[in-house]
């Protein structure tokens, strides 16, 4: 994780021996979130080494007083020691989770109900983590789930999707993450992405998109009806990539499709998903595309 990561560079970095900046400032600029994790490291190393340093035995004694260079294994042990305390209080909150996992398999639904105002729906294809000790808590691993979340100002629910952090304002949304990336689209109420870097909000009607592999993201309107609307099971893409198309109808069928190597492309198109179970093939005029079967799979492509 890159908490994990922003730990050991701040260990790494203390050492008066590192001369590897290059490498960590190469690190830094990779991604914004590594500068914000680090920043956060260094502000409770800062804490934690006044508590450290106000331990350190007094010596009034100015005839003994030593030069600057001599203290610098005092100020090295307690920046050990400060970093030592932020490790070991980030192990013992991780410690406090008592979490479990709920998965469904490819084409299945189930829901997960966790007080009488709160639930959440599982596509098929997915993993989320949840929290015996904390009902306000949950993780996508991987995969889409639909959020029905009661609103507590004081206790906001939250969804850890990757590294990204998801605060509901009294909400119903969809949380995506694939290969392709992250959505999140909200039709009740709205949903706080990324309060600690980002910080956008996603109102009824938008949707966030994230592609794979990049920090960048866009916001979008779309239908309210179609948020989570695979739960009917309706599917519907709009300048969709092949890749994308593939793998939702993958998930909410278990069939295998894949997109055509090299294919390229835009779907735009509203469809069923109960017919393909019995015809998979039909896809091909229901969306425009080219279809085949091959070695079990079923190949889309652009026409």
């Amino acid at each position: 994780m890159i908490r994990d990561e922003a730990l050991g560079w701040a260990v790494r970095a203390g050492d008066p021996a590192f001369t590897d900046w290059e490498t960590f400032t190469l690190w830094l600029e990779a991604d914004p979130a590594h500068a914000r994790a680090y920043d956060d490291i260094a502000a409770s190393v800062a804490d934690a080494a006044e508590l450290v340093a106000a331990s350190a035995p007094a010596n009034d004694d100015a005839s003994s007083a030593e030069p600057p260079r001599r203290r610098r294994p005092w100020l090295a042990s307690a920046i050990a020691a400060s970093l030592a305390v932020v490790a070991g209080f980030w192990a013992f909150q991780g410690q406090q989770r008592d979490l479990y996992t709920v998965e469904t398999t490819l084409g299945e639904t189930r829901r997960v109900t966790l007080d009488a105002d709160t639930r959440i729906e599982l596509a098929g294809g997915t993993a989320v983590e949840f929290d015996r000790k904390d009902k306000r808590y949950a993780r996508l691993e991987h995969g889409q789930a639909l959020f029905t979340v009661r609103h507590d100002a004081a206790h906001p629910f939250e969804v850890a999707v990757g590294e990204e952090r998801l605060v509901d304002i009294g909400t119903v949304f969809d949380v995506r993450r694939d290969a392709q990336g992250l959505s999140v689209a909200v039709s009740e109420g709205a949903v706080q992405f990324d309060p600690d870097g980002a910080d956008v909000r996603v109102s009824p009607g938008e949707v966030l998109r994230r592609p794979a592999g990049t920090s960048e993201y866009t916001l979008a309107r779309l239908p309210v009806e179609q948020v989570g609307e695979w739960r009917e099971g309706r599917l519907t893409f709009e300048g969709a990539t092949l890749d994308d198309v593939a793998a939702q109808l993958k998930r909410a069928t278990g069939i295998e499709y894949v997109a055509a190597s090299g294919g390229s492309g835009a779907v735009s198109g509203s469809i069923l998903v109960a017919p393909l179970r019995k015809d998979p093939g039909s896809i091909g005029p229901l969306l425009g595309l080219s279809v085949r079967s091959e070695n079990g799979r079923w190949v889309i492509g652009s026409h």
